[in-house]
């Protein structure tokens, strides 16, 4: 019969295995939040979670002179190298659990913006207009270029809905910031550029541009 001692023993490596394989189980996730009033969107937030699932939503206007207002929202699934560099950037800036902000106040406002992380063992966030942390600057940057491409996409379904003729300079742009690299997870937009290239009722100008852009991202 096993002794009292061994019992606790046994009840304790269990246990802690227990928590080691919940804790292994559980995926870490980095929220990005941004709200300037002046902006398009206005608001928006990027969850990525570190087995690559995500969220994207977004509210604001449609467009700069557009009174009406509309919402976004996009499950998709990070690449591998996207998802690495957010979580290592987090890592480089404490996972957030200290404050960010630069508190300088004659610097511009360029809109509200929040950085959370949080895994089975830590958390932390922290809100700022401007951080000098070089992590927080490169991961904010980042972000900012996913919402700029998954908000194109947002701008070209509703452009092939309604105003086909807004999606060769929709297109165009994607294009000029491709070159530059600041587009971001084009594959979470697929659908609609594909949607576009098989379009006959779309010029071949802009179904061209769209294939060069899923050439690009290295979609098949």
């Amino acid at each position: 019969m096993p002794r009292p001692f061994q019992i606790v023993g046994l009840l304790t490596f269990t246990l802690i295995v227990a928590v080691s394989q919940t804790e292994a189980q559980t995926p870490a996730v980095v929220v990005f939040t941004s709200d300037f009033p002046s902006s398009q969107p206005e608001h928006y937030s990027i969850r990525v979670q570190s087995d690559g699932s995500a969220r994207y939503h977004s509210s604001g206007r449609l467009s700069p002179d557009s009174d009406q207002t509309d919402s976004f929202d996009l499950n998709f699934t990070a690449a591998a190298e996207t998802r690495q560099k957010i979580f290592e950037l987090a890592a480089k800036a404490g996972y957030f659990q200290k404050d960010v902000d630069s508190h300088h106040k004659n610097l511009a406002f360029t809109g509200k913006k929040t950085l959370s992380y949080g895994d089975a063992r830590r958390s932390g966030e922290s809100t700022y207009n401007y951080s000098p942390n070089p992590a927080v600057q490169e991961l904010t940057s980042l972000m900012q270029n996913l919402s700029a491409t998954l908000e194109f996409g947002h701008r070209l379904q509703y452009a092939r809905q309604y105003q086909k003729l807004a999606l060769d300079e929709e297109l165009k742009r994607m294009e000029e910031l491709a070159r530059t690299n600041e587009l971001v997870e084009v594959t979470a937009i697929q659908p609609i550029l594909a949607q576009i290239v098989a379009d006959q009722s779309v010029i071949n100008v802009t179904r061209a541009r769209a294939q060069r852009l899923l050439d690009r991202a290295g979609v098949r």
